[in-house]
């Protein structure tokens, strides 16, 4: 048995495939464990967790980005609000949505409002189902195909590109952009010269936002560059672009990776599949457990501003928390049989796989339709669905890669085999 008091999470890659023996053992030593190799505390139970989600007045979102590394500065004192906010300008990642703390946080999400409204996401949804197609289209006459590349990470990206308007005569280049790894939390990262993908967007949105302040048209991506904060004031446009890159990061992280666990539970469970073909009103349901069980998101981390409890374990202010929110998902005080996948689970919608409080998932919603609708056209389009022996080996003896993150968790490839509909 592998003795979990000398591993290292952030480094040690037999925790990348299942890292839920490590998490059960840190839920068992208590509610936040301090983890001395970066000096964070964990947080593993859900009711803990989401108790400090919720709590943004006593647990800063200014690490949320920047993870387990130290901090740029050495805090003092029982209150480092002000320490924070002086520090902001130190890196990008002190200061993306994702980052920020309430009011900055709230006047930069109201940008959003314009744009992730019902009419939009519904004309966006309605553009899914053809992609969808089109991308079944490449490979549905070939009888196999490794799914990631060929389709979970090509919907997620042209899904995004679609809601935000990238022009598409630009969108296959945005496909093939994205078919790079962000290496978000990578363990031992190998030497890589290529350019981040964000930054090659970054890049466009740059252009397209200039472009439309310049020269309206009758577009989405006109909206978006015209966007205004509550009180009509227009941000500048490495704001914009900042908030389209993180839309795409974000949709990259979680969907893509959620497509290939979704679809990996269906083609080992035959009997499962078979049920939710005959009853597809089990849809939702099936992504929600999916979405528990799998949760991407492994970690996400925040910063104490005061001195304050998780439990009975009392943190100084400055202290880094690192919310185990795979862990959060897979707490037997909240869900019984953690571990195992139910349809039939009462509490199926109450995961945390989306966050909680303020930085709670704006796209959501746009995920879950994603996963409807992938579901639903291969559904449409075929009548079997399996796993690839060749690829993966038989059943008793699978073997699968996942991405070597200890921030998010997905699979590196999914070979599938499948039975076209005459």
């Amino acid at each position: 048995m592998q003795n979990f008091d000398e591993v290292d999470f952030f480094s040690d890659k037999s925790l990348v495939n299942d890292p839920h023996p490590y998490f059960d053992y840190l839920r068992s030593k208590g509610p936040a464990v301090f983890l001395p190799a970066r000096g964070v505390y964990a947080v593993t139970g859900f009711d803990e967790g989401v108790a400090v989600f919720q709590n943004e007045d006593v647990f800063s979102s200014f690490n949320s980005s920047w993870g387990p590394k130290p901090l740029p500065f050495t805090p003092v004192g029982d209150d480092i609000n002000d320490l924070i906010e002086k520090h902001r300008g130190d890196d990008i990642a002190f200061n993306m949505i994702s980052s920020l703390d309430p009011p900055a946080h709230t006047r930069l999400k109201s940008l959003l409002r314009g744009l992730i409204t019902p009419k939009r996401l519904k004309e966006n949804e309605e553009y899914m189902w053809g992609l969808a197609d089109g991308l079944i289209d490449e490979f549905i006459g070939q009888g196999s195909v490794e799914f990631m590349s060929s389709y979970a990470k090509a919907y997620a990206t042209l899904v995004i590109a679609d809601l935000l308007g990238v022009p598409v005569e630009d969108r296959d280049e945005f496909r093939t952009i994205f078919q790079q790894s962000m290496g978000l939390g990578m363990i031992d990262p190998e030497p890589d010269t290529a350019v981040n993908p964000l930054l090659l967007i970054a890049g466009k949105f740059f252009q397209y936002v200039l472009d439309r302040r310049a020269n309206p048209r009758q577009d989405v991506m006109t909206s978006l560059a015209q966007m205004t904060y509550l009180d009509g004031e227009m941000p500048g446009p490495d704001v914009v672009v900042a908030l389209s890159t993180f839309l795409f990061a974000a949709g990259q992280e979680t969907t893509v990776r959620v497509i290939g666990g979704m679809l990996r539970i269906l083609a080992e469970d035959q009997a499962l599949q078979a049920k939710i073909r005959a009853d597809r009103s089990l849809i939702p349901i099936f992504i929600e457990e999916t979405l528990r069980l799998e949760s991407v998101l492994k970690t996400d981390y925040r910063l104490t501003r005061v001195r304050t409890k998780i439990g009975d374990v009392e943190l100084e202010a400055g202290t880094p928390v690192m919310l185990c929110i795979s862990a959060m998902n897979h707490d037997p005080r909240k869900f019984e049989n953690p571990h195992e996948f139910q349809l039939d689970r009462p509490n199926v919608r109450d995961h945390a796989a989306f966050g909680r409080g303020v930085h709670a998932c704006v796209g959501a919603p746009l995920a879950r339709a994603e996963l409807k609708v992938t579901l639903e056209r291969l559904f449409d389009r075929t009548s079997h669905i399996g796993i690839d022996e060749s690829r993966h080996g038989a059943e008793g003896s699978r073997t699968f890669t996942y991405d070597a993150s200890y921030v998010v968790r997905g699979l590196s490839e999914l070979f599938l085999t499948f039975t076209p509909k005459a």
